[in-house]
């Protein structure tokens, strides 16, 4: 269970009490996630979520998080919006952590994503960034181009430790990607981390977006290079090109990609694979054995990069090469 903050019963009573939520009715640690601390927690005004922020962290990178959910929320998104306490602050503080309470959005995420899935996906993503604009705070991404390497260097000499030859793939990717990485391409305030255990569903309709504690400023296309790694790839490693195509398709309901990003996309996935295979395979090595949460295998990162590297247009994720 992803608890690493336990709360006794009075503390979190008391938390409860300066929202004017009413009377706390129960609380449950929540199994899923990696980064934080998540309660289910009932009241007698209904269910919200409580976070505990662990060492990850970064304190200083709440308002950007919390702010941008509010103005996501603001703007026609649907995600969890902070709730601000009797002093009007959405960030407090619990069993000395930083604590924050957002409102309960109901649904499920799905273990196995149709193409229609995959089509609300790609809308809801190109609404998310119509819904970014205007947001006046700014958050680098500190997973983009510029940390891949010093990552890298941190387990580089225990690489080819985890699958044979990793480190000459990494090496080499690298070397690719700083050369080559599209630049000048439309910014603005991207998911990042876009996974399907990040996008509930009531039924076959989208109900909304969570966990935005990955988000940034960076290239929109990039967003949508990191939808086509985690939703378009089959359990044995094969590209569904009918899943990509309705992906891009939703994207393109809303907001049209430039002949710019088109161009720019396999570069773009290739950089998304390799970020998740740097994550993966530093937790990979430094996770440890009786840790919480078990790490995630850095292989499957492996298979889709090596497939991203042959990809040589936007036609092959399912998309024409220019805008009609």
């Amino acid at each position: 269970m992803a608890v690493y903050t336990e709360v006794s019963d009075a503390e979190l009573a008391s938390f409860i009490a300066s929202y004017g939520l009413g009377e706390l009715l129960s609380f449950k640690g929540i199994a899923e996630g990696v980064e934080n601390t998540n309660y289910i927690v009932h009241t007698s005004k209904g269910p919200f979520i409580l976070t505990i922020y662990e060492k990850r962290v970064e304190v200083s990178d709440l308002p950007f998080y919390l702010g941008l959910m509010e103005h996501l929320a603001e703007n026609g998104v649907t995600c969890p919006t902070p709730v601000r306490n009797a002093d009007g602050h959405n960030l407090s503080q619990l069993s000395g952590r930083p604590a924050a309470l957002v409102t309960f959005l109901e649904g499920f995420w799905v273990r196995q994503p149709t193409a229609a899935h995959c089509g609300h996906v790609g809308r809801a993503l190109a609404e998310m960034h119509r819904g970014g604009e205007g947001f006046a705070i700014r958050r680098a991404n500190a997973l983009g181009l510029n940390g891949w390497r010093p990552l890298y260097d941190k387990f580089a000499p225990d690489a080819n430790g985890i699958v044979p030859d990793l480190a000459p793939l990494i090496e080499g990717e690298l070397d690719y990607l700083e050369a080559n990485w599209p630049q000048d391409l439309p910014e603005g305030v991207i998911h990042a981390d876009l996974f399907p255990d990040n996008v509930f569903f009531i039924g076959d309709e989208l109900s909304g977006l969570i966990d935005f504690y990955f988000a940034c400023n960076d290239a929109l296309a990039y967003d949508i290079a990191v939808c086509l790694n985690a939703w378009c790839f089959e359990k044995d490693g094969a590209f569904n090109i009918t899943k990509g195509r309705a992906l891009l398709r939703g994207y393109e309901s809303v907001r049209p990609l430039t002949d710019a990003e088109r161009a720019a996309m396999p570069t773009l996935a290739r950089g998304a694979a390799t970020r998740f295979l740097l994550t993966r395979a530093y937790d990979w090595l430094n996770t440890p054995k009786d840790a919480l949460v078990s790490p995630k295998n850095p292989l499957e990162y492996v298979r889709k990069l090596r497939f991203h590297q042959g990809v040589s247009s936007i036609a092959e994720y399912g998309l024409g090469d220019t805008a009609p």
